[in-house]
């Protein structure tokens, strides 16, 4: 008896090739940059014809516009999934210092000094992409607002900690360019930092916290 396997549908097969030419537009502008990342370089990469690209982008950046915002949507996603998790079970200020630093390291950062000088001078392209970083930047607070609630502090005052981290963060990231080599750098910084934020944010007691979450369980 021969066996078929399902058919996918046509959604599912543009989808999928969308897909595939997002995550090589992130992969040429991590690897070698936004002047590098062409039409061309960006089909051969997915493993595509040129048709297909633009059969599904109208041009380059296009195609860069709805790479960096599937990125950033992604990482916006993953924040939030953070922010519930650390509700849940109660997390600390150092624990966000040390996912922000994740975050951001794992090509995010990267990827993002590639397209902000092009967003610099295009008006059009930085439109494209304001919607994407309002989206990231709502993860972002989701995550604060969690500790924020925890810790019984401000929100206002706990969104000015959370952008001096993330100003913070970029910066060492930027550093990494020309000083690729030096963990005990960037360690000694984010421990520095870690306790500047925890003098924001002091902790109810675990009793309190404990109470809560079996109250919320039952």
């Amino acid at each position: 008896m021969r066996v078929t396997g399902k058919r996918r549908s046509q959604k599912e097969r543009s989808a999928e090739t969308s897909a595939r030419l997002m995550n090589a537009t992130i992969d040429l502008l991590h690897d070698q940059g936004l002047a590098r990342t062409t039409t061309p370089e960006i089909a051969r990469m997915a493993g595509v014809s040129r048709g297909a690209l633009t059969h599904h982008f109208a041009g380059r950046e296009a195609i860069i516009s709805a790479s960096v915002a599937d990125l950033l949507g992604k990482a916006a996603r993953d924040l939030h999934r953070f922010a519930e998790d650390f509700m849940a079970r109660g997390g600390s200020s150092d624990e966000i210092v040390d996912y922000a630093w994740r975050m951001m390291d794992d090509r995010l950062f990267y990827v993002t000094m590639e397209y902000l000088p092009e967003a610099r001078h295009n008006p059009a392209f930085r439109a494209d992409l304001i919607p994407t970083v309002k989206e990231f930047h709502a993860g972002l607070d989701a995550v604060w607002t969690a500790l924020a609630a925890r810790a019984g502090t401000d929100p206002d005052h706990t969104r000015t900690v959370m952008n001096a981290t993330m100003c913070l963060v970029r910066g060492m990231i930027s550093q990494t360019v020309l000083r690729p080599n030096d963990p005990a750098y960037y360690e000694g910084l984010l421990g520095f930092w870690k306790q500047q934020v925890r003098q924001h944010f002091p902790m109810k007691p675990a009793a309190a916290q404990s109470g809560r979450r079996k109250t919320a369980v039952a």
